[in-house]
């Protein structure tokens, strides 16, 4: 099938919207469619660094397509639809409301992936307007509870059969053969001694104030924070050597195809959050939230650790980790001292969190989304 993804991802990025924008496409081109990407945006595509910093191997048309910043990526979702209906796509994927609502104007089906509420004045009444469209469409929610709150807060619900549940996910492929964390660590050049790691954003709510707390409670612990901007590791290494923490190590931005092997240096995989989180854009996701993350985390075959968010029981539950109250770090302390202490419980959670991850890859996910669409014909 001819699919015609249209995103304002800015690529390349570090931000997850943009990683998941990549990966899904990957996913589609191989299950064997025709993936067309539009960006906005004006310069050369470098697919030597998108295949680095991506961590994808397959590779399908990209397309920039230039806009005025001031109409807020409306020409940009009108020329990219017309640039996909010129080649001849069968389908628009996207994220974005407009495109979607312009797509049905132009008679074109629609797969809207959906992953926060419709917000601002015109996102309900846009949402509203393409559920109740007659043309052709699929609405693809990451969790069961932004499904559930998008119904409350636009009074509109999708019929059943043009809808999916459908997590986030995984390249299963990277994760094979990882050393143990110690190999790891030895190729990574990093201390030797039992490691807990953060990946991802340290955008707030993230909580990485209670990493801190943590690494001071826990000083023969080795912590990993992987990733966030240069700003924001520059300020937390200054806040560290404030508090004369040595047992913490930043690693900056790390590229997506060497992800796994840091996540691998790991005994334990750390989900900090706070009952608000940030996302890229800011607001509020906590509750409706499917991080990257922890599927990356299931799929290392490491220990998890997270807070007791009701929407991260969507997948993970007390077989494949230890939960602890969001932002009590008592709770969060004792469930940490616990699996320090027990290498057995990491190793049986690691186990199940890798046997429990399969259903979550990417190539798996989308094979079933494209399914869920074509019942909707």
């Amino acid at each position: 099938m001819k699919i015609a993804y249209i995103a304002t991802s800015d690529i390349p990025s570090q931000k997850a919207n943009s990683i998941q924008v990549m990966k899904v496409c990957q996913a589609l081109q191989q299950n064997g469619n025709q993936v067309h990407l539009y960006v906005p945006g004006r310069a050369p595509i470098n697919w030597d660094q998108l295949s680095a910093e991506y961590g994808v191997q397959e590779r399908f048309p990209i397309s920039r397509i230039a806009e005025w910043r001031k109409l807020r990526h409306l020409d940009f979702a009108w020329r990219s639809l017309k640039a996909a209906q010129h080649s001849g796509a069968e389908v628009v994927y996207t994220r974005m409301l407009w495109v979607g609502w312009f797509a049905q104007r132009l008679g074109m089906p629609v797969i809207l992936e959906m992953h926060d509420l419709p917000t601002g004045k015109a996102g309900p009444r846009l949402y509203r307007s393409i559920v109740r469209s007659r043309r052709q469409k699929l609405l693809v929610y990451i969790t069961s509870a932004l499904k559930r709150l998008t119904d409350t807060s636009t009074g509109c619900a999708v019929g059943d059969h043009e809808f999916i549940i459908a997590p986030d996910g995984v390249d299963l492929e990277r994760y094979q053969n990882l050393p143990t964390p110690g190999e790891a660590r030895e190729q990574l050049n990093l201390p030797d001694r039992l490691t807990a790691a953060y990946s991802g954003s340290f955008y707030e709510g993230r909580g990485l104030d209670a990493l801190v707390e943590l690494a001071r409670a826990f000083p023969k612990v080795h912590f990993l924070w992987i990733g966030g901007t240069a700003a924001a590791v520059a300020d937390w290494k200054e806040k560290l050597s404030a508090e004369g923490l040595k047992n913490v190590t930043l690693t900056g931005f790390i590229e997506n195809a060497q992800l796994p092997l840091y996540q691998a240096a790991a005994d334990i995989l750390l989900i900090p959050y706070s009952r608000k989180v940030a996302g890229s854009r800011g607001g509020d996701i906590a509750a409706v939230n499917s991080p990257l993350k922890l599927f990356e985390y299931m799929a290392a075959g490491r220990a998890i650790l997270c807070s007791d968010l009701p929407v991260l029981r969507e997948v993970l539950n007390e077989t494949n980790a230890v939960f602890y109250t969001p932002e009590d770090l008592g709770d969060m302390t004792a469930g940490f001292d616990a699996l320090v202490k027990d290498e057995g419980k990491r190793q049986a959670l690691a186990a199940q969190a890798l046997s429990d991850v399969n259903q979550y890859e990417w190539k798996a996910r989308m094979h079933k989304i494209m399914q869920a669409y074509l019942i909707t014909s």
